[in-house]
């Protein structure tokens, strides 16, 4: 399989090749040149199929012939070693967790894949430097798919004080080959140096970068598997004559989820609508309303994953629509909400439903409730955080202490390591440019 950019200004590249790079020359978005269909014989069996198996048939057209057979199936096993449940959360919505794996966030998987695709691809005494901007769960992630993978070092970006203690934990007490630094501003500029670096053509002779965004094809498509896999358990649990088609309600903020999910769809999957729910940071819903597309500076919010004003997968979610705004808009709809309605949909779901939502998956909840009726489907949102990362705001919500589980409680104790700089391109590269001439290779 090859990938092309959405931009069309650069060459196409094989799997590895695009993963390596992360970032076309353009500035576009690497996408995959075909979407392959699955077969009925594929949707007959999935009910039944472990999380493995699924990802190895999702994911094999894309890797092939980059990744053996045999590899892909192992990286499979290795990456997908946790549950991603399907609950019932009341009537016909259903929550799929995203969170057991080792961060408790969604992004576990993607993280996890692309970790095992880069440390196959590189060369021994050549490299990688992985960037990553990061609200909150990216970093967590990529810094703990990432650590002690040999020949790999990792620059996590993230908004001083935009992030939460504990997300903030997981990616600055680790060492080794993760380097944190806090940049004075939003995310939006975290994800804009990140970009900059990528197109400086003198940085990529002293520096071979890569991205573990969910711009990274190697980040991006894996998210697709766990769309089939919550497909396979509400089938599975359906009586025969129920219609096989569903609606996803995806938290969305830089729009790499939602955008895996139409994929999963154009591949065969049976999803009638997806929405994406977001908060005060609406610029896709405004889109979807009004025809017009204008990113705007993120603003703070309780579910700051995705306070994201310009979200860099959109360009995905056209190509995936074959650039047709009408077709667009009859699949996916649109829905954001304030902080307050997030805080009470927690508080009641907790106490009617004895079910804890965290704040992106409270939006995704929201989103059912509003648009269900209509729609007249079953609803699955993505539960894409454990509601312990956002402990303070939780317990302040329902009233209550939150028990953290173990993988949280393991950073607890670990001093933050973490450098500082100011929005500004030229301390960024100081800092890269400081890792280029430490490095053994250099």
């Amino acid at each position: 399989m090859n990938f092309y950019s959405t931009n069309h200004q650069a060459p196409e590249l094989s799997f590895k090749e695009a993963v390596i790079k992360g970032l076309p020359q353009d500035k576009g978005l690497f996408f995959p040149k075909e979407i392959p269909s699955l077969p009925a014989s594929f949707f007959e069996a999935l009910p039944g199929m472990d999380l493995p198996e699924i990802a190895f048939q999702v994911l094999q057209p894309f890797t092939t012939p980059d990744i053996s057979e045999a590899d892909l199936r192992a990286i499979c096993a290795e990456v997908f070693t946790f549950p991603i449940p399907l609950k019932q959360v009341k009537g016909n919505i259903y929550s799929l967790e995203l969170f057991h794996g080792p961060t408790c966030a969604f992004k576990d998987v993607g993280a996890r894949f692309m970790s095992r695709c880069l440390q196959a691809f590189t060369t021994p005494g050549k490299p990688v430097t992985v960037l990553v901007a990061t609200s909150g769960d990216t970093g967590s992630a990529v810094a703990n798919g990432f650590l002690g993978v040999e020949n790999v070092e990792v620059v996590i970006l993230y908004p001083k004080e935009g992030v939460s203690d504990i997300q903030e934990r997981q990616f600055t007490t680790l060492g080794q080959n993760i380097r944190a630094v806090a940049v004075e501003g939003t995310f939006d500029d975290c994800q804009h140096l990140v970009k900059q670096a990528f197109s400086d053509e003198a940085l990529a002779k002293d520096m071979q970068l890569s991205s573990a965004n969910s711009i990274n094809v190697a980040r991006w498509l894996p998210q697709m598997v766990y769309y089939f896999h919550a497909w396979g358990q509400w089938r599975k649990a359906q009586p025969q004559e129920v219609s096989d088609a569903v609606t996803f309600a995806v938290p969305s903020g830089n729009f790499g989820n939602l955008a895996a999910g139409v994929q999963a769809q154009r591949m065969g999957l049976p999803v009638r609508y997806f929405i994406a729910a977001t908060n005060r940071n609406k610029v896709v819903p405004d889109y979807l309303e009004t025809g017009n597309y204008t990113p705007a500076p993120s603003v703070p919010t309780i579910a700051n994953a995705m306070d994201v004003g310009s979200p860099n997968n959109f360009p995905r979610m056209l190509e995936l629509f074959g650039q047709d705004d009408k077709a667009l808009k009859e699949t996916v709809k649109g829905y954001w909400t304030d902080d307050a309605p997030i805080k009470t949909a927690i508080r009641g779901v907790n106490e009617k439903e004895d079910y804890l939502l965290d704040p992106h998956g409270a939006i995704g909840y929201l989103a059912l409730e509003q648009y269900l009726p209509a729609l007249q489907t079953t609803g699955i949102f993505l539960e894409t955080a454990h509601p312990a990362k956002f402990r303070e705001s939780i317990e302040a919500i329902v009233g209550s202490e939150l028990a953290l589980p173990a993988q949280l409680q393991a950073f607890l104790n670990k001093p933050k390591k973490a450098g500082s700089i100011p929005n500004d391109y030229g301390s960024f590269t100081a800092v890269l440019q400081e890792m280029a001439n430490t490095s053994p290779a250099s």
